[in-house]
Parts: structure tokens; sequence; C-alpha cells
């Protein structure tokens, strides 16, 4: 099944999420002033903004497949700009439509109603600094994680209270079906993304079978079930987990891609050690429980698709491997053009594993260095276009093949940019950044 069906599916059930409540009160309420009309109407969108923006980036397995954890992120900053700019008209408005109104911002004299919107209006605007200044603060991913969790808990939290404290939408019985639909779908998915798949779920559970080392910083974490009998483990290629080591769902975790077979009975992630945690997996002995939260993504190929140009960086490159070892289990006969980008020889990962994927496959790899030793014959340097038009007309159809690039930011915005030049179809391209947290 290809995904335009869940895409379609998503978007009617969001859609309707984000502008029913809305514009039921509009069709079901008499005749107001206008300012009074335009209150409500900010308000109610601010509100069903806001439960879109905490449902997107709760690791909904479909959604991500769907759309790609990337637009899927995308859609959800977008969403948390215009629930603050909709919050700032929709109290424009309240004081347009009764200028006493401004008093209501005085909390210690306030009523309940005004006591949560004020509360729910503090919790978005430091959201909103906080997702600006992010990298100023230089907090550590964990900090501002929980932070981003516990003020936008607090702000859907405040926003629901002051709707239904105020009485002035949720009168109307159909806004009031309504809302409770959107808020009991927000409560439901919280509800799976934080006990279910949190705490109780047999099927996040794993153990390491082993840690292989692949380079003097790169590592191969090798994964098996921890219960036999637990529903499969199933993903696919290019597609990746969140990895912890305690079960709580509150224990520190990090997103790595899937570099395994999806045809394999174990799990592999292959990973570069850059921090503490990533250290701690390199020494992790076989027996340890692991727990994953996956998996995710929508950086997979597809059948319809004749030829791929896969393009890595560094470790960018794992789900490069699992494309290429699924594909070498199943058989498949499309042409593979790989660009691997690497600083040093050393950094050039499973080259003797792509060496015997050439018997198997219409594999062709390009290997690029930046920084070349004298030795070096290959290829140096950035990928420009001489180079990509060079793969991309070693391929029988170039016309009709996907590009997958995977690897640091500005890599992939390089890419992207002769990909433009080379009149490549853009929803032919696939990206997939590291700084995605």
């Amino acid at each position: 099944m290809t995904d335009r069906l869940p895409r379609l599916a998503w978007i009617a059930g969001l859609g309707a999420a984000v502008a029913g409540p809305p514009l039921l009160w509009l069709v079901a309420t008499p005749p107001e002033p206008l300012w009074t009309r335009l209150a409500a109407v900010t308000g109610l969108f601010a509100l069903t903004a806001l439960a879109a923006a905490v449902v997107l980036p709760s690791r909904l397995r479909s959604l991500n497949r769907a759309f790609g954890i990337e637009s899927v992120m995308e859609v959800h900053r977008f969403l948390g700009v215009a629930t603050v700019v909709l919050v700032l008209v929709h109290l424009a408005c309240v004081v347009a439509a009764d200028p006493k109104a401004v008093a209501l911002l005085d909390v210690t004299r306030g009523r309940r109603p005004a006591q949560a919107a004020v509360a729910a209006t503090v919790a978005l605007l430091l959201l909103a600094v906080l997702g600006a200044t992010r990298t100023h603060l230089r907090l550590r991913y964990e900090a501002w994680r929980w932070l981003h969790v516990g003020l936008a808990g607090a702000a859907f939290l405040f926003a629901v209270l002051h709707t239904w404290l105020l009485d002035h939408a949720v009168r109307v019985p159909a806004v009031h079906a309504a809302l409770l639909v959107v808020v009991g779908g927000v409560l439901a998915v919280l509800v799976h993304r934080w006990v279910w798949r949190g705490l109780l779920d047999p099927a996040t559970e794993f153990v390491v079978r082993e840690v292989r080392a692949e380079s003097p910083t790169v590592s191969t974490l090798i994964l098996g079930p921890r219960h036999p009998a637990a529903p499969s483990w199933t993903f696919a290629p290019g597609q990746f987990a969140w990895i912890r080591l305690e079960r709580s769902p509150a224990a520190e975790e990090h997103p790595f891609t899937i570099a395994s077979s999806s045809h394999d009975d174990e799990t592999s992630f292959t990973i570069r050690h850059t921090g503490d945690f990533t250290r701690s997996l390199r020494s992790l002995p076989p027996g340890t429980p692991v727990w994953l939260d996956g998996p995710h993504g929508g950086f997979t190929g597809h059948a319809g698709t004749s030829g791929f140009v896969l393009v890595a960086g560094g470790v960018g490159i794992t789900p490069m491997m699992s494309m290429l070892r699924t594909a070498a289990d199943r058989g498949d006969r499309r042409p593979y053009r790989l660009v691997v980008v690497a600083s040093a020889p050393d950094d050039l990962l499973f080259r003797e594993e792509l060496g015997f994927l050439r018997d198997s496959l219409d594999l062709v790899v390009t290997e690029v260095l930046r920084r070349p030793h004298d030795t070096w014959d290959g290829r140096t340097g950035d990928l420009g276009v001489s180079l990509l038009a060079l793969v991309l007309g070693s391929l029988p159809h170039p016309g009709h093949a996907d590009w997958f690039l995977c690897g640091p930011p500005p890599m992939v915005g390089g890419v992207l940019d002769v990909v433009d030049v080379l009149d490549v179809e853009p929803s032919r391209v696939h990206t997939e950044l590291f700084d995605f947290a």
C-alpha cells in the first residue's frame, strides 16, 4: 500500500480537529458583534491548533511514516507559532470587544477563567522564547526537552480549563461534543505515547546481543527481542528508533537509524560515540536490557522506483546500509548508486561488506574524501554537479530514480543545491538530517 491513503486520512483528521470546533461555533451561534465573534473564533482556533501541535511530535508511527519526521516537525513548529499569534490576536479582539477586559490580566483580581487564560498565555510565550533561543542558551537536550514538554502540557491544560470555565463555547452542544473529541483524542495519544509505549508495550523491550567496533569512534549495537513471544518488530529500511537504557519514559533517550536488513532476526544500529550516552552504549555487555521506541520515519524506498542514488556523509551511511542489505536479501535487481563522503579513509565504513554487496546487487560505490592523504587516488572535495551528474548518468532511467540524502545539514544542503541544478523532481528527493533531536 502506498502512503497516499494514510496521508489523506491524517490531513483530513487533523484538518477537522483544527477547523471543526470554530466553524461549528460560527454556524451554531446567533449573530453577535464582530469583535466578540472574532474573539471566540480566534480563541477556539488557538486551542485546536495547540492540540494538533501537541499530537504531531508524539511519535505516532503511521504519521511519521506517511510524511517523514522532518515534515511532521516542520508542521509542529508552524502550528506552535500559529498558536502564539492566534492567542495574541484573541487577546486583542477581547479588549476591542470590551476595553474593560484589560483588567482581567491582573491575575490577583481576575476570575478563574481569566487566570487560566493568563497562565496558558505565559506558558506559550515562554515556550516560544525557549524555542527561539535554544541554540544560544546551550541547554542540554534532556533539559530542553523536559522544559518544552512541561510548558506545552501546561499551556494545553490551562487553555482547556479556560475554555470550559468560560462556558461561552461549550454551551453549544455541537461545539461541546467536538471539543470533547479533540481533547479526548489528545489525551489518548499522550497515554499511548507515555504509558503504553513508554512503560507497558513488550515489543519495545530488547537485549544486547553484541557490540561490534567498526572504528575507534564507531560501533554497531546489535539487539534481539527480550521476549520471544512478544509482537514481532518490523521496520522499513531507512527508519529509525529512539534508544533508552531504562524502562521509564522519563529516562534519557536518543534517536538512531536502523542499519540492519529488515529481514534479519536481530536489529543493529551503527553509532558514532560523540557524547556520554553514545559512549555508554559502546560498553554495554551482552544481555543488557534496552528499550526502543520505533520504528519511525518515512526515509524509505518505494516499490515504483526504478533506481536509487544514495548520498551519505559519515555515519549517515547507516540507513543506506539497511536499504542495501534489505535489497540483497530480496534479490532486488534495481540499480543502486551509493556516494559516501568522509573526512579521512578511516571514516569510510563497511568498505568490505560493500564489496560483497556488489556481487549480489547492481551497486556502484563512489567514495569522496574531504581530507585525503597523499596516497589516496579517489575523488576528493565537495559533491559538485559534475560528480553527481556522472553518478546519475550511470542509471538506466535517471529521471525515475529516487534520491536519499543523509548526513550533516551542510552536506545535505549542498547536495540539494546540486540536485536542483540537475532538475530532479522534488518528490523524488528524500532527506534525513543529523540535527533532529
